[in-house]
């Protein structure tokens, strides 16, 4: 009797062994992961992230009229930039970029060897470079474009200098000269948002 008991326990415990070893557990519509992974519940990959250069302008930016006091001319700028006032215009800043915008007395229009001749100092930029210097048509009108190349001045907390590239437009009309630059880092891909800007230029008197 005993031996009987023996070996019926011996088959009960190997058919149970045999059923637990021969099922797999299954899930559903889930994926494995380990941290890190990339994976999502769904097994679905993340979304890309979108990454542009540093200064480059959102495609999706709004533009905002600026006139002076005198009403001489108007231009556009980008809405929701930092301004400073200036005594013949304004500046409009924001992280790296920058619109500037003034008039100033003239005795002759601009020409493409004139604006070759400016000074670094006279505008401000530390190691200046020309790029090129030409003609334009903007639809305010003809102007004198110089694009050149400068060492921003230091960051106040970090100390880190970026080279900026510049397109300076010179627009003149009845003895004043309008000098509209539009200035950010180099690589940044501002083509149409300069050309928005530069285009938007229009003498008022």
């Amino acid at each position: 009797m005993r031996v009987r008991a023996m070996v019926a326990a011996g088959a009960i415990v190997a058919a149970a062994a045999g059923c637990g070893g021969g099922t797999k557990a299954h899930t559903s519509g889930s994926t494995a992961h380990s941290p890190g992974g990339g994976r999502t519940g769904t097994g679905a990959a993340p979304a890309a992230t979108e990454s542009n250069p540093p200064g480059d302008i959102p495609d999706n930016t709004a533009y905002v009229a600026f006139r002076p006091p005198t009403g001489l001319y108007e231009v556009k700028v980008p809405e929701g930039w930092a301004r400073t006032g200036l005594a013949t215009g304004a500046s409009y800043t924001d992280k790296l970029d920058t619109v500037r915008i003034e008039v100033v007395p003239a005795a002759s229009a601009p020409t493409v060897q004139s604006v070759r001749g400016i000074e670094a100092p006279k505008i401000g930029a530390a190691k200046m470079a020309v790029v090129k210097a030409d003609t334009v048509r903007r639809t305010g009108g003809t102007a004198v474009r110089l694009v050149y190349r400068f060492d921003s001045a230091p960051d106040p907390v970090t100390g880190k200098v970026v080279r900026d590239e510049a397109e300076r437009y010179e627009f003149y009309e009845a003895g004043q000269e309008a000098v509209l630059t539009l200035s950010g880092p180099v690589g940044a891909d501002n083509v149409d948002p300069w050309k928005a800007v530069s285009d938007s230029f229009r003498w008022l008197k």
